[in-house]
């Protein structure tokens, strides 16, 4: 072969193996397009596939119980906040269900991240209308006259219609949601809240086997002015139904004069866990629907707190309810951290002692222990 024969094929295979290399470096190198970088975000239903579809471990310890919050979609961020803090302290070893309500729709966005978040399903609900509107029995102009009054006084949540419809709801329906309709048990969790420790054992099973209905972390004082005559109804109702009055009862805890009036002591009802059964039966029912027809939900701004509290401390038997010692909690602007520093450091807890509301001059945690001659957890009266 001639020299510049051997040079025209060397030519040949080296613009042959050019243009390889760069067709294949082409192709390798190609800069995305935005679509590779951001592939449409999955639906709600596609996250509750692929999540079905890992197999979530399931306990055989569990009751039948949930979680509820009452929620709405711009609560996403302070909503998913609490979430971690109950999974991430307790539900990730339980995977309970969470059941969401809400008075009209939730999003896609709201369902995607809580989905995710929530180890156990998630189940969502919109509140019927008749339960988030005004009776007929209620007239109107007068209930806007007492918001402007009790706003004019500066009195928390006083002008605010909307907080009115939550706590009727809360006090008298939301254990009745088709939805919650499926449990015996419940939990509340609200937007922002935090847990502080690990939460030893199942307080669910906790409650069904030691025969309680319904139990607390936090107890104090409300503002009279938002129920100056709750106490009222609440006695027109026991003279009319004496027959739902037990025995033995905490009747002491709120009141100081056998029942003739009112000491505003109350559980703090943001963190509730308790028997939907009771709340269903014909006792709890007979004593809101008594309640709801006075109209003090709208003409006052009766709390669902002091409306729970009175009811467990007149229709339950004092070892029924139950103080949580051992659950370290914050809502603001109150916690409650376990006084004995063991219990703190055994449940890895990271609340500060100097913040616990427990035994402070506004708390009615104390007045609890004291008239059912309860002992107090180690602690409860060091200067932290």
């Amino acid at each position: 072969m001639s020299i510049s024969a051997r040079y025209t094929r060397y030519l040949v295979f080296a613009l042959v193996g050019l243009t390889f290399f760069y067709l294949v470096s082409k192709s390798s190198l190609q800069i995305p397009t935005s679509s590779s970088f951001a592939p449409p975000p999955p639906t709600y239903e596609e996250v509750k596939e692929e999540k079905t579809n890992s197999q979530v471990p399931t306990s055989n310890e569990r009751v039948n119980a949930t979680f509820v919050t009452l929620a709405r979609n711009n609560d996403i961020w302070d909503i998913a906040k609490a979430i971690r803090s109950v999974e991430d302290r307790f539900n990730r070893n339980f995977h309970y269900d969470w059941v969401f309500l809400n008075d009209n729709e939730f999003d896609d966005e709201f369902k995607k991240l809580t989905t995710a978040l929530v180890s156990g399903t998630t189940h969502y609900g919109v509140i019927p209308k008749e339960h988030w509107s005004y009776p007929e029995w209620i007239d109107e102009d007068k209930a806007r006259a007492a918001r402007l009054e009790m706003g004019r006084k500066k009195i928390i949540y006083g002008d605010s219609e909307s907080y009115r419809h939550m706590c009727r709801y809360e006090s008298g329906f939301f254990f009745r949601h088709e939805l919650m309709m499926n449990y015996e048990w419940y939990w509340r969790v609200e937007p922002s809240i935090e847990l502080f420790c690990d939460v030893p054992g199942d307080p669910f099973r906790f409650m069904k086997e030691n025969n309680k209905k319904y139990s607390f972390v936090i107890s104090l004082y409300e503002y009279i002015e938002t129920i100056p005559t709750l106490w009222d109804s609440v006695k027109g109702f026991m003279k009319s139904h004496p027959e739902h009055i037990a025995e033995g009862n905490a009747m002491e805890f709120i009141s100081e004069d056998g029942g003739e009036s009112y000491n505003k002591c109350h559980f703090w009802s943001n963190f509730e866990i308790g028997s939907l059964e009771w709340l269903r039966s014909d006792q709890y029912i007979d004593y809101f629907t008594a309640l709801d027809k006075d109209g003090g939900f709208f003409y006052e701004r009766w709390g669902d707190a002091p409306v729970h509290s009175i009811a467990a401390s007149i229709m339950l038997k004092a070892e029924e309810i139950h103080f949580w010692n051992e659950i370290a909690y914050y809502h603001v602007p109150f916690t409650h951290c376990p006084s004995s520093e063991k219990t703190r450091l055994d449940l890895r807890c990271h609340c500060k002692p100097s913040e616990n509301f427990d035994w402070a001059g506004y708390s009615c945690t104390k007045r609890w222990f004291d008239v059912n001659n309860l002992q107090k957890p180690d602690g409860w009266d060091s200067k932290q």
